[in-house]
C-alpha cells in the first residue's frame, strides 16, 4: 500500500496541527445534536412555514466551498442529500475576536464533518439554504476526497468511475457517488419485502452454521480452514440447504435464511467468491406451489422498488407479472441446437458438446454435460421470467424423481435476462435414494470432480427419522439485486467485494 503523503495531505496535516496549537479539537465528543436534514428541509420549506424552521442543527460532509472573503457558501452533504449553509465570518464571530473564524472557518477543506446551527431561507437565486449561526468542526479529513462537480442543469463532471478505485475505496466511492448509495438502499428495501412478504406467509427465519464438518448442500468447491481446539478441518458453507431441511425433519413446517455462502471458485461480473443466497423450504408442498410463490415474491419486489411489474434491465424491458413461462430443459437444449439429449447416454452427450463445438471436460458426468450444453447455449435466450423444469436426474442429486416422467427430477431454474436467479425442488426425502445419489457423487469426487457432493452421514441419519413432503428454493440475492437496480456487475451490488491484495509502494 502506498504510504507516500501527496502534496494535499502534508497541507492537511499542517493545517491539523495549528488547528491543536489554536486549542480547537480536530476530533471532538461524538454527541452531536442533529435535529434535520438536508433533503427534508428542502422537500418542505416554505416561507409560509418559515417558523418551522427557525431554529435548525445540521451535520454533513463539505462537498463544496466557495469563498467570498467574509462569507462563505458551503454545501454539505448528509446521509440524505447535500444542503447549502450561508455562512458569514461577523454572525460566526460575533464580537471583536475572529480567531474561530481565523483559525478554523477559513481552513475548512472539502471532505470535512462540521455541524451547523442556524435558521432556514431562500437565497436570491432560489436556493433553500441555512443561515449559520453557528459552526463546529467534527471531523478534520486528511485525505482529499475526488473532486466531482455539477452544474445549476445536473450535469455532471470528473464522476469518478474507475472500478479499481471505487470497489477498492468504497467508503470514498460513497461520497461522491449519490447513485452508489441509492443501489444499496434499494439492496436492503428488497431483502425487507422479502422478510414481509415470508413472514406474512408464516414462514419463520432462523440461522444455520457457517463452519459446517461437511460442506453440503450444492455442487461446489468450498473454502477450508482447521479448528484448533477440535482438531479438525471445517469448511464455510457452500449452502445451508441440508441444515434447513433437518429443521422441517425437527418440525417446522416453513423455514427461511439469508445465508452467506462461500466459494472457491472464479470471478466474474457474476461471481463472487462470498455473496448471499435466500433459502426456503416448505413442509407439503412441491415445484408446481414453489413456482406459484416465486411468480408471487418477485411481482411484489418489483412493485416495491418500482412502482410497477416493468422494470428497466439495460435496454431492455422485463416484466414480472405473472404467470412466468415454463420449459422442460430437454425442450429448451432442443429448442435452441437442434440436438435431442433426452435418450442420450454419456458418450452422445460428448458427441454432441463436440458437435456443438463445446468443451466436454473427461471428468463431467452426464449431469455436468448436459448442464454445459444448456449454459453455453441456450442459457442467454431467456430474458423474460422463465421457469426451465424438469431436469434429469443426474443434474440434482437432492430431489425428489419425477413423479411421471422416468429418470427426471421435479427441479426448476429460474431464469431472468439471460442468468438463473433460483433454483428449487420437490425435495428429495428417500433416505435410501438420497444415499444412493450421495453415492454416485462420491464416484464422481473420485474421477476428478472437485464441485461433487460429500456424504453427510448425518443428514442421511435425519432423513431416516421422516422427512414430509417438502418444497425448497434458493435465490440468488446478489443477482436479484442486479437485475432490480439495473446494474451489470455483482460488484456493484457489494459493499465490499474481493479484490486482489494492493501491491506496496
Amino acid at each position: 500500500m502506498n504510504t507516500h503523503l501527496s502534496e494535499q495531505e502534508i497541507i492537511r496535516r499542517e493545517k491539523l496541527a495549528k488547528l491543536q496549537a489554536a486549542g480547537i479539537d480536530p476530533y471532538p465528543a461524538p454527541l452531536y445534536p442533529v435535529t434535520h436534514f438536508s433533503t427534508d428541509i428542502k422537500n418542505d420549506f416554505t416561507e409560509e412555514n418559515k417558523e418551522k424552521y427557525s431554529s435548525v442543527c445540521v451535520a454533513g460532509r463539505i462537498m463544496s466551498n466557495n469563498d467570498k472573503g467574509k462569507v462563505f457558501f458551503i454545501k454539505i452533504q448528509d446521509s440524505k442529500g447535500i444542503i447549502q449553509l450561508y455562512v458569514k465570518r461577523d454572525e460566526i464571530c460575533p464580537g471583536e475576536d475572529k480567531s474561530l473564524w481565523d483559525n478554523m472557518v477559513k481552513h475548512l477543506d472539502l471532505g470535512d464533518i462540521i455541524g451547523a446551527t442556524g435558521y432556514v431561507f431562500i437565497t436570491k437565486t432560489g436556493e433553500t439554504s441555512i443561515h449559520a449561526q453557528t459552526i463546529t468542526l467534527l471531523t478534520k479529513s486528511l485525505k482529499p476526497l475526488p473532486v466531482v462537480k455539477h452544474d445549476k442543469e445536473g450535469n455532471v463532471f470528473d464522476e469518478v468511475t474507475d472500478p479499481e478505485f471505487r470497489y477498492r475505496q468504497r467508503y470514498a466511492d460513497l461520497i461522491v457517488n449519490p447513485s452508489v448509495r441509492e443501489t444499496f438502499v434499494k439492496r436492503t428495501v428488497l431483502m425487507n419485502t422479502i422478510r414481509e412478504f415470508l413472514n406474512g406467509q408464516g414462514a419463520l427465519e432462523v440461522d444455520t452454521p457457517v463452519l459446517q464438518s461437511i460442506p453440503g448442500g450444492a455442487a461446489a468447491k468450498p473454502f477450508i480452514t482447521h479448528h484448533n481446539a477440535l482438531d479438525m478441518p471445517l469448511y464455510l458453507r457452500i449452502a445451508n440447504e441440508l441444515y434447513l431441511k433437518r429443521l422441517i425433519v425437527g418440525g417446522f413446517d416453513w423455514v427461511y435464511e439469508f445465508s452467506r455462502n462461500f466459494r472457491n471458485e472464479g470471478m466474474d461480473r457474476t461471481h463472487n467468491p462470498e455473496f448471499t443466497v435466500l433459502e426456503w423450504y416448505t413442509a407439503y408442498k412441491d415445484y408446481f406451489w414453489m413456482m406459484e410463490i416465486t411468480e408471487q415474491l418477485f411481482e411484489k419486489i418489483a412493485l416495491a422498488l418500482h412502482g410497477t411489474t416493468e422494470v428497466q434491465v439495460g435496454d431492455k424491458i422485463i416484466s414480472f407479472k405473472a404467470p412466468f413461462k415454463r420449459i422442460s430443459i430437454y425442450d429448451a437444449i432442443n429448442e435452441h441446437t437442434g440436438i435431442d439429449v433426452s435418450a442420450m447416454d454419456e458418450e452422445g452427450l460428448r458427441g454432441a458438446c463436440k458437435q456443438l463445438g463445446l468443451h466436454a471436460d473427461p471428468k463431467f458426468g452426464k449431469g455436468k454435460l448436459i448442464d454445459e450444453i444448456f449454459g453455453e447455449k441456450c442459457e442467454d435466450n431467456y430474458i423474460q421470467p422463465t421457469f426451465i423444469i424438469d431436469y434429469p436426474v443426474e443434474m440434482s442429486p437432492l430431489t425428489k424423481k419425477h413423479r411421471s416422467k422416468a429418470g427426471l427430477v421435479e427441479r426448476f431454474e429460474l431464469m431472468i435476462n439471460g442468468k438463473e436467479l433460483a433454483n428449487a425442488y420437490s425435495e428429495l426425502n428417500d433416505p435410501i435414494d438420497q444415499r444412493e445419489r450421495f453415492e454416485e457423487q462420491v464416484k464422481l469426487m473420485e474421477r476428478g470432480d472437485d464441485e461433487a457432493m460429500y456424504i453427510d452421514y448425518d443428514f442421511l441419519r435425519a432423513l431416516e427419522y421422516g422427512m414430509p413432503p417438502t418444497s425448497g428454493i434458493g435465490i440468488g440475492i446478489d443477482r436479484l439485486v442486479m437485475l432490480m437496480t439495473n446494474q451489470p456487475s455483482i460488484q456493484d451490488v457489494l459493499f465490499f467485494p474481493q479484490m486482489r491484495q494492493e501491491k506496496a509502494e
